[in-house]
């Protein structure tokens, strides 16, 4: 009876260390995935109407490409908001380093433009519909370092699933 006991604990043990093998190799595979290739981003509001539903996005993002290129005009981009670190907005590259860049600053309350550098290490981002878009026109040109990720798939709503591409600017 003493062996069937120990035979049982043997292969509950066995079985709880495949488990628990098989969700260490999960939590580094989704490590991996989110932290270096690509991630899924919520956008919503409508600060990037046309292009994206006031109603709420599921986008997908890729990381990969920050690492080896420059963001480039009308890339749509993830970016840590230089104003709180835990909001991740997403909006449009409008400039890029050493761009001269003149825009309203607050269309619907003024005519008022101002015009400046994009600087070195920079990108100015800026929402579609910039008549309701917190944007570098409010906090300035936005670092390298603070891109998440260029996004490159609306994955819902499901009608509009597909790319989205850069489009000119």
């Amino acid at each position: 009876m003493a062996s069937l006991s120990s035979s049982f604990w043997n292969t509950a043990s066995r079985e709880a260390m495949k488990s628990g093998v098989f969700i260490a190799k999960l939590y580094c595979f989704l490590h991996v995935t989110t932290n270096y290739l690509g991630f899924m981003a919520y956008a919503y509001g409508p600060s990037m109407i046309p292009t994206l539903h006031p109603s709420g996005n599921v986008l997908l993002a890729e990381r990969i490409s920050k690492r080896y290129q420059k963001p480039s005009r009308g890339d749509i981009v993830v970016i840590r908001s230089p104003e709180n670190p835990n909001k991740t907005p997403i909006k449009r590259v409008v400039g890029i380093e050493g761009d001269c860049i003149s825009f309203v600053i607050d269309p619907v309350k003024s005519d008022k433009s101002q015009t400046i550098v994009v600087p070195k290490g920079h990108v100015f981002v800026q929402g579609d519909y910039t008549h309701n878009s917190r944007d570098s026109r409010n906090f300035g040109p936005v670092p390298y370092g603070l891109i998440q990720g260029r996004v490159l798939w609306r994955v819902w709503p499901f009608q509009d699933f597909g790319p989205l591409g850069p489009t000119p600017t």
